[in-house]
């Protein structure tokens, strides 16, 4: 069964989407959660569910990202992960640590990229005077934010919609692309599909 790795930084909710997801359906098994941060909510959901959880705090390595980064990798190739996803992990990850797992691992991403890529998505959407945002899941390359798009989900703006607002409505769209784009990618799908 393929074994899938998660990265988070924070409250871990589209993990927990995941996890969910694979433990349901048993189309992939979740072998580990890892976070950036050891106070991560996240890592306690995790371990809830009956997942393996590690912590490498980046705090520690100050400007040694090459180190923080080995670090990470000890324990993932310890879980010999097949996909590795981001999910939340707030740390962009440099083209070393990218070639490792090139072409299985994926991200998902607050905005219909291309547009928007890094952070504030949705304060960048709302200023745009844009009519739809949403979510996108790609896989990860060198290149932040920039690689092929597995799938999208899109809302409509509302007027008056505060960053937040927008941010809510988009995020109960993560958890049902991200669980989706994983199926489809652990059946060998690349195909781009909308939800």
């Amino acid at each position: 069964m393929t074994r899938v790795a998660i990265l988070i930084s924070g409250g871990g909710s589209n993990m927990v989407k995941l996890v969910e997801a694979m433990q349901a359906e048993g189309f992939a098994s979740p072998v580990l959660v890892g976070s950036n941060d050891p106070m991560a909510k996240g890592l306690e959901k995790a371990r809830a569910m009956g997942v393996e959880t590690f912590s490498v705090d980046h705090r520690g390595f100050g400007k040694d990202r090459a180190g923080f980064e080995a670090a990470l990798s000890a324990h993932l190739h310890e879980a010999r992960p097949d996909v590795v996803c981001l999910a939340g992990f707030m740390r962009v990850l440099t083209p070393d640590f990218v070639r490792q797992f090139q072409g299985r691992m994926l991200n998902i991403h607050p905005s219909l990229l291309p547009k928007y890529p890094g952070l504030h998505t949705h304060q960048r959407a709302l200023e745009a005077g844009d009519a739809e945002a949403g979510c996108t899941v790609h896989e990860v390359i060198a290149e932040l934010d920039a690689g092929p798009m597995l799938g999208q989900a899109r809302v409509p703006v509302l007027a008056g919609d505060s960053a937040d607002d927008l941010a809510a409505r988009v995020l109960v769209q993560e958890h049902r692309l991200y669980p989706e784009a994983l199926r489809r990618f652990v059946a060998g799908n690349r195909h781009f599909f909308s939800l």
